[in-house]
C-alpha cells in the first residue's frame, strides 16, 4: 500500500472523540503505527486510550501541524473544522454526512481544491467486498440498462448501541444533525454511485413513531436519475427487525444485495429463478473501516481521488435539499444539479 510510504513521525489529528471517532483512532494506531496522534474533543476530563495528546481548540490543534486530520465531530460541526484544516493543508477525511446541509460545502471543496487538500467523505459501505461487486455487475452490463432502483434501510434505534442511552445520541437531536435522512444517507450515496446522478427528488419526511427525538424517523425517498432511471430509497429509524437491501432491476435481469445476509444474488428471469453471485464475505465489520482509511492514506500519498470525494458527498446533500424544498412547498419533484 502506498501507505506504507507515510514518513514516520507525522502527526494526525481526530476530531471528536465518540464511537466513530474512537474507532477510527484505534484503526489509525494500527496503520500508522509510527505516528504521532492528536485528539480534538470538547470534554476536559479523562484520557483517551491510542491518543498521544488531547486537546480542547481548533488552535492547540493547528499548533501540533498535523499532515491529517479525521473529522468525526457532529455533521453540523464538520464544515466549519474542515475548513480552518484544510487552509492550512491538512488532509481530510470527513465522516458522513459532510456537513447538515449545503452552507459553505462549495467553499470548503474550492479550498481544498486550491491548497492541493485530499477530500475524503466517510460512507464506508463502499468498501464493502460484496457491494463492490454489485458495482462491478452493473458497470459490465450484467443485467443491461438500469431501469429501477429501490433500497431500504430500517433499524430501531435503540438497538444500535444497546448500552447507551439513544435520546443522547447524535442521531436523536436535530441540533446535532441526527435523524434518519442524514444518519442513513449511505442509502443516497449507494443509489448515485451505482445509479449515476440524479436530475430530481422528492420525499416524504416525517417522525411516525413514538421514540424520544426531535427529528425525522422516517424517510420516503424518489428519485429520478440523469440516465432515466427511477429510483426509491426507505429510511427509518423504527424497524425492529433489522433490513438493509439493495435491488437494481435492468432490461436483461435484476441484482439483489441483503447487507446482513451479506449476499448478493442475480435473477434473470422467473423460470430459473435466483442465483447466488459469489461475493467476498465480510469477516469482520471494522475491516470496511479499515480499507477505507488505508485508501484515504494512500490517496495522501500518491496524490489519488479518494472513491467518496468532496462532490460525491455535496450530491448526497444536494438530494437531501431538494427533497426537503419538495415537501416544504408540496411539489412532486425538484430538479437538482449534481456534480460530476
Amino acid at each position: 500500500m502506498a501507505s506504507d510510504n507515510l514518513p514516520a513521525g507525522r502527526t494526525f489529528l481526530v476530531v471528536g472523540s465518540g464511537s466513530i471517532g474512537q474507532r477510527h483512532l484505534a484503526n489509525l494506531r494500527r496503520l500508522a503505527p509510527q505516528s504521532r496522534i492528536v485528539v480534538l474533543r470538547r470534554h476536559t476530563d479523562g484520557e483517551l486510550a491510542g491518543a498521544d495528546l488531547v486537546v480542547h481548540s481548533i488552535e492547540q490543534a493547528l499548533a501540533e501541524r498535523p499532515y491529517a486530520a479525521i473529522v468525526a465531530n457532529p455533521a453540523p460541526m464538520h464544515v466549519p473544522v474542515a475548513l480552518e484544516l484544510a487552509g492550512h493543508g491538512c488532509h481530510l477525511l470527513v465522516e458522513k454526512p459532510l456537513s447538515d446541509g449545503l452552507a459553505g460545502v462549495d467553499a470548503l471543496l474550492r479550498t481544498c481544491t486550491e491548497r492541493r487538500v485530499v477530500l475524503a467523505v466517510g460512507y464506508n459501505l463502499r468498501f464493502l467486498p460484496s457491494l463492490q461487486r454489485l458495482a462491478a455487475l452493473l458497470a459490465e452490463g450484467a443485467i443491461g440498462k438500469i431501469l429501477h432502483l429501490r433500497a431500504e434501510v430500517g433499524q430501531y434505534l435503540p438497538d444500535w448501541r444497546p448500552k447507551a442511552d439513544y435520546r443522547q445520541s447524535v442521531t436523536a437531536q436535530r441540533a446535532l444533525g441526527g435523524g434518519a435522512f442524514l444518519e442513513l444517507s449511505h442509502e443516497i450515496d449507494l443509489a448515485l454511485w451505482l445509479a449515476g446522478p440524479a436530475t430530481a427528488a422528492s420525499a416524504r419526511i416525517d417522525r411516525i413513531g413514538d421514540l424520544a427525538i426531535d427529528t425525522d424517523d422516517c424517510v420516503d425517498l424518489a428519485l429520478d436519475f440523469a440516465s432515466g432511471a427511477r429510483g426509491s430509497v426507505h429510511m427509518d429509524l423504527l424497524q425492529r427487525m433489522p433490513r438493509r437491501k439493495i435491488l437494481v432491476a435492468g432490461s436483461t435481469g435484476s441484482l439483489e444485495w441483503d447487507y446482513f445476509a451479506d449476499t448478493l444474488r442475480i435473477g434473470r428471469s422467473a423460470a430459473e429463478g435466483w442465483q447466488e453471485v459469489d461475493a467476498p464475505k465480510q469477516t469482520d465489520r471494522n475491516d470496511m473501516y479499515v480499507r477505507e482509511l488505508e485508501t484515504f492514506l494512500d490517496c495522501t500519498v500518491t496524490g489519488a481521488s479518494p472513491p467518496v470525494d468532496g462532490a460525491a458527498a455535496r450530491n448526497v446533500l444536494a438530494v437531501i435539499e431538494a427533497a426537503r424544498r419538495s415537501q416544504q412547498n408540496s411539489q412532486a419533484r425538484i430538479e437538482i444539479e449534481c456534480q460530476p
